[in-house]
């Protein structure tokens, strides 16, 4: 399914993004999709599991094309899939909390990355289950999260970063990834508002979509890529195709991002 000369090339396309020096992890986009290139919808499970089985082997078994170390998502894809839209109970009258980011050791070998700008998730622990991967949970706030909602995340031993003002600074997160928690290498995946605003940004190098044989044709479901005003634009990018393998009847294609100029 994966064959050896695909992985030794992407080993060796590693090796030379290393010798760029970037002061951020590399970002590679991992989304499953319908034909149609929805992300989400009454499409999934309609063509059977290969799909699902494939999407997680490539990111997160040991034996899988990606060896990365934690992914990435936006608050509503946490909460459509994990915090499930709960309230966080918090305590208005916590005492301050020390500014600046919050940087503690884990157990865990992955993390799961929340873009939280105003800390509204409802985490019941520091730990995420998907499947049988078992990952840290990581805010990246802003300063419109309160004190109350970073007292919460320190009670529950949740680390957190602190990557700008009025709304998010993508290019400051990165670097506290790479920096503070020392990810070299990092999923994307969703929603489509990140997902885009990333790869306009130059911050995504890598696209990989797994292509399931179905679609449903709901009109009102995200598609892979969508752009927001104030996050991002519908200015073209474009992308090299790097690798093109099926199983079954699902495709995985593989591109890379053309960016303008290296971040």
């Amino acid at each position: 399914m994966i064959n050896s000369d695909s992985k030794i090339k992407q080993m060796n396309f590693l090796k030379k993004r290393e010798k760029l020096k970037m002061d951020r992890p590399y970002i590679f986009c991992h989304m499953a999709t319908a034909l149609d290139g929805k992300i989400s919808g009454p499409y999934h499970g309609a063509a059977g599991p290969e799909a699902g089985q494939l999407f997680y082997h490539l990111a997160f078994e040991k034996d899988g094309f990606y060896q990365n170390q934690g992914w990435l998502s936006g608050r509503t894809t946490t909460d459509d899939n994990f915090t499930f839209y709960k309230k966080p109970i918090l305590d208005e009258s916590a005492p301050k909390v020390p500014a600046g980011d919050f940087v503690i050791p884990t157990e865990f070998s992955k993390y799961y990355i929340s873009i939280d700008p105003h800390g509204r998730l409802a985490w019941q622990s520091n730990e995420l289950i998907y499947q049988d991967t078992h990952a840290q949970v990581l805010e990246v706030l802003t300063d419109q999260a309160s004190n109350a909602y970073k007292a919460f995340l320190r009670k529950k031993q949740i680390p957190y970063i602190i990557a700008g003002d009025q709304k998010l600074d993508a290019k400051l997160a990165l670097k506290k990834l790479k920096n503070l928690f020392h990810l070299e290498t990092v999923m994307l995946g969703g929603g489509a508002v990140l997902n885009w605003s990333f790869i306009q940004q130059g911050l995504c190098d890598e696209v990989s979509l797994v292509v399931t044989p179905a679609a449903d044709g709901t009109p009102t479901t995200p598609a892979l890529f969508e752009a927001r005003e104030g996050l991002s634009d519908t200015t073209p990018v474009t992308f090299t195709l790097k690798g093109v393998q099926t199983k079954s009847n699902v495709v995985w294609l593989r591109y890379l991002v053309n960016h303008k100029q290296d971040n």
